[in-house]
């Protein structure tokens, strides 16, 4: 029996696993989306308001879960619009396949109606661009671009003009779905041999942790506590380790905390499991620490940081191995003092959590947060303050799940993030947390979240401007300009879309609209929080920034003859010395 190259297509996605497709139709896509449609029982469309929303979820459903993230637009100006999706998989290394529509295959090369390249377009950001030229390559080339995105870790782009999946295709197409495997190499026994040796003679040993070990967690934290070292885990990796674990140290860089800093400055041995973490400046200065570095991916072994003993080797079986091996426990004098640095400075952030403000101080927010979130929510994180002080003051568990847009770092992700996340796991509680200048971006896929009744709840830290462009431009010695948001009233928002909108001005305010939206179930709740412009200080001030807020300050001084307001003396006092 005969089917459309648009049925092929469809059979394909399916045999693969697809479960959602994120889009909107439209004229030179609507014969795929009708393929679609024929298989709704089976795969779910996910109509959203904005082509960057849609790529966003894709993205973000493919980083939370590892599988596949597909989503489809017409060609021209739905394709552009999805680009910044699709860059925010590429650089968080997400398989995601995007169906572009393109213009019938006879007015190609015409400069016809919404004609754009698209090959060309989106060559940078795909690891497999192709456009389809017949109806018998599409089955083929769907499975070929599938395979591509997972073993590559990347955006598969297929431009499709919208009559060729129109044709009929005699013969089934037996798709690669059920053969296809990724490797994962163990190390070879002569580096796992260096590897113990180095480790066994470290004094001052510390782990880096970063998201290729997420899948390894039970293995990796076995290792830190048989080796009694401490660990600090890049911001993608949050939860990869409960953040609450003895011998954790957080984060490290501008969102982490000064014990982690001071111990990358005092490390003889530092440990790179799965990251490619790219923020050098904030590891030992080359040279201090010896290293082991344990990566699947060959290109990033020496990139960051020059590894001792460079292993291009799945981390869980690497990690294994060493246990294996003859691996010693270190005699856990760096860990003590390491946990009793972290000591003190978690006596310092409990008064931070402890704020009780009008506006609301952030950091008392996201501690309420953490104390009354379920113990399997998905937290979806924007970039911003969102992510500064979900970052210190949002501990993690293993069971939770922690999203971010990582290595772009685009303004907008939360929403869609959160949309995915409830698209991926229907039973489990969302909780999104925007600024609201990020937020302003995709607010108007709201909507999407109540049309499918998706419970997520939707946090908007509101400030009336770019909080952390703000202190951006501090740091760089800049006065503050163009920063200042007009207020919207988001909870009126949320009501007109069909939802549920709160707003919170205090604490206590706050606390009750959450607990409230805790037990919503049918539909989102949006809770307006009016925040207090808290500085988010880096956990180690370093020079070069202590010089740019000093000349910020002198300028404000000149301008306004007077003193900007500053964090309180005792934080600065703290995090620089």
């Amino acid at each position: 029996m005969s089917q459309t190259g648009a049925d092929e297509l469809v059979q394909v996605l399916e045999d693969w696993g697809v479960s959602h497709v994120y889009g909107l139709p439209g004229d030179s896509i609507d014969t795929t989306v009708d393929g679609l449609r024929k298989k709704q029982a089976n795969i779910k469309f996910i109509q959203v308001r904005h082509e960057e929303v849609g790529a966003l979820a894709a993205a973000s459903e493919a980083k939370l879960t590892g599988k596949l993230g597909v989503c489809l637009s017409i060609g021209g100006p739905g394709a552009i619009h999805m680009l910044n999706g699709l860059y925010d998989a590429k650089m968080d290394h997400a398989p995601v396949l995007a169906l572009l529509g393109q213009v019938k295959s006879n007015l190609l090369n015409t400069d016809y109606f919404q004609e754009v390249n698209t090959p060309k377009l989106f060559d940078d950001v795909a690891v497999y661009n192709r456009e389809i030229k017949s109806v018998k390559q599409i089955p083929k080339i769907v499975d070929e671009a599938i395979r591509e995105a997972y073993a590559h870790h990347g955006v598969a782009v297929l431009t499709i003009p919208d009559d060729i999946p129109e044709g009929s295709i005699k013969s089934a197409y037996h798709s690669s779905a059920k053969s296809f495997q990724l490797p994962k190499p163990t190390a070879p026994d002569d580096q796992v041999t260096e590897a113990v040796k180095l480790l066994n003679a470290a004094k001052k040993p510390i782990a880096l942790i970063g998201r290729g070990a997420r899948d390894a967690s039970t293995t990796v934290q076995k290792f830190v506590e048989t080796y009694q070292i401490p660990f600090v885990q890049t911001l993608p990796a949050k939860g990869t380790i409960a953040d609450d674990h003895p011998n954790s140290l957080g984060n490290v860089g501008k969102l982490g905390t000064k014990p982690a800093y001071e111990a990358m400055r005092e490390a003889d041995m530092l440990i790179l499991i799965g990251t490619n973490y790219p923020y050098v400046n904030f590891l030992p200065k080359p040279g201090k620490a010896k290293c082991v570095q344990i990566e699947m991916n060959p290109l990033n072994l020496n990139r960051r940081y020059p590894a001792d003993v460079a292993i291009n080797a799945d981390s869980g079986k690497t990690i294994s191995q060493i246990l294996a091996s003859g691996l010693r426990p270190s005699d856990g004098q760096f860990l003590k003092a390491c946990q009793e640095d972290m000591a003190n400075w978690n006596k310092w952030m409990h008064g931070k959590r402890s704020l009780d403000s009008e506006p609301v101080a952030p950091e008392s927010l996201f501690d309420y947060v953490h104390q009354t979130a379920p113990k399997n929510t998905v937290f979806s994180i924007d970039v911003g303050t969102a992510t500064s002080w979900s970052a210190r003051f949002l501990p993690i568990e293993q069971n939770q799940k922690f999203l971010i847009s990582a290595n772009l770092g685009t303004m907008g992700c939360a929403l869609p993030g959160a949309i995915a996340a409830q698209a991926a796991y229907p039973n489990r509680p969302t909780i999104a947390i925007n600024g609201d200048g990020a937020f302003a971006m995709v607010m108007e896929d709201f909507v999407t979240a109540v049309k499918y009744k998706m419970p997520l709840i939707c946090i908007v830290l509101n400030n009336q401007k770019l909080a952390f462009i703000e202190y951006e431009q501090q740091e760089a010695g800049q006065l503050n300009y163009q920063i200042d948001l007009k207020d919207v009233d988001y909870a009126k928002f949320a009501d007109a879309c069909g939802s549920v909108g709160i707003t919170a001005k205090s604490n206590a305010e706050f606390r009750s609209a959450l607990d409230r939206a805790y037990k919503i179930t049918d539909r989102p709740v949006l809770i307006n929080t009016y925040v207090a412009d808290n500085a988010p200080l880096p956990g180690k001030i370093v020079n070069s920034e202590a010089a740019g807020y000093l000349s910020f300050g002198l300028q404000y001084v000149g301008k306004h003859h007077k003193i900007p307001e500053l964090p309180p003396l005792k934080d600065i006092m703290r995090q620089f010395f």
